[in-house]
């Protein structure tokens, strides 16, 4: 909502220019003193002991994202940048991860809003249509929570999709999703590496291989996303203050997708097509059928999950 509420003001907003390098502070720095905070959330001991269920589903949801994600991309001729934004929001964790990724990637302002509202309206779907679809399968609170937990995108539609189920339901799908926010990092450094290697070969084509230069694409807020949630799991930050922390990490991101939408047009959106839309809407779509198809063909799945 923050996104779209900085949509609609960008008329305005872009007339001051004065305006522009606290848009931009706040588009990029803020956004990465949300994700760091975000480790508040994770607990490495939660993560290994869901993580024996989910890890297995989310190779075969990942791969489907990406992979179906870019061959439909490449088929509609699309920019590598708005797929790919695409394709982490369904592996990972939706916007958060778009807003990751996307400064990483160099990505456009509206490619990055396109992303982010792409997943948005899928999320509104699923919140609606998954539990009804987990009860009239007669799922189990531990086979619904790893469904809703790989395929729902943002945190919150999460929370409201498990919940809805049951509350044993809400707190699996809620550590999945959370297990699945940990691959931000390598999902980060791929990208990295990825854009410095496309950038080097654009600015030096005559002249062979050119060095990766480590330092400059390294992520460093990433390190202290790492530490912030060594801090959580090692207790270290108490139970008290976490709550505070999360709303201070939920707070910041807030606040960097309205900046970004605020930089951003409907204009700009329009021009982006519909292709990038239908793409996103048919890879979750896909990750929602491969997510309970290897739970239902995967013996030590199904005995959990029927009832």
């Amino acid at each position: 909502m923050a996104l779209l509420v900085g949509m609609a003001l960008n008329p305005l907003v872009s007339r001051y220019q004065r305006l522009d390098a606290g848009v931009s502070y706040a588009g990029k720095m803020i956004l990465r003193i949300g994700i760091i905070l975000m480790g508040v959330n994770l607990n490495f001991a939660q993560v290994v002991n869901v993580g024996k269920y989910s890890m297995f589903l989310m190779l075969f949801t990942m791969a489907t994202a990406f992979g179906a994600g870019n061959l439909i991309g490449r088929l509609f001729k699309m920019n590598w940048k708005i797929t790919n934004l695409l394709a982490v929001s369904t592996a990972i964790c939706g916007g958060s991860a778009v807003a990751a990724v996307g400064p990483v990637i160099k990505a456009k302002d509206e490619d990055v809003a396109y992303a982010i509202s792409s997943t948005f309206i899928f999320d509104i779907l699923t919140v609606v249509a998954i539990p009804w679809l987990g009860m009239a399968m007669g799922m189990s609170n531990l086979g619904y929570g790893l469904w809703v937990g790989t395929v729902v995108n943002d945190t919150s539609s999460v929370v409201a999709a498990g919940y809805a189920f049951s509350e044993a339901a809400g707190n699996t799908a809620v550590i999945v999703k959370l297990t699945r926010t940990l691959f931000i990092i390598p999902y980060v450094l791929i990208f990295s590496f990825i854009t410095e290697r496309l950038e080097a070969k654009t600015q030096d084509v005559n002249q062979g291989r050119t060095p990766i230069n480590f330092k400059k694409i390294f992520p460093h807020f990433i390190i202290l996303f790492l530490v912030v949630v060594a801090l959580r799991s090692t207790g270290i930050i108490p139970e008290a203050i976490v709550p505070g922390l999360s709303n201070t990490s939920r707070f910041c991101m807030v606040m960097a997708l309205a900046a970004i939408g605020l930089k951003t047009s409907f204009s700009e959106i329009r021009n982006i097509g519909f292709k990038p839309m239908i793409l996103g809407f048919i890879v979750d779509t896909l990750v929602v059928f491969v997510s309970i198809a290897v739970q239902l063909s995967t013996g030590k799945f199904w005995k959990k999950i029927k009832k």
